[in-house]
């Protein structure tokens, strides 16, 4: 079960009646107030999310080309020079 936190923000939400008893239910079964339950799983939830978005798996043959352009840096490659600017850009978005 999380460390308890002090609470500084408050999020505010509706929902139908049917869901309310299916979280409620829930998080009864897991022995957890509804607050503590829909935080925790919204939080794990969030972390989901977000490394599928910012991690990125390579199979063995993209690796492989992957590892090759880097032996060949010297030469000039304006596609990945303007993938990484994306990613720069996205980044710095995301901030």
């Amino acid at each position: 079960m999380p460390t308890a936190v002090q609470a500084h923000e408050r999020i505010d939400l509706r929902t139908s009646p049917e869901i309310k008893e299916l979280i409620v239910r829930a998080a009864s079964t897991a022995g957890m107030s509804v607050s503590a339950f829909l935080l925790g799983t919204a939080q794990e939830r969030a972390r989901q999310i977000l490394a599928d978005q910012e991690m990125m798996t390579l199979t063995s043959r993209d690796w492989n080309a992957f590892a090759k352009a880097l032996d060949n840096a010297d030469k000039s490659r304006p596609k990945l020079s303007a993938a990484m600017k994306r990613h720069r850009d996205w980044q710095q978005d995301k901030a």
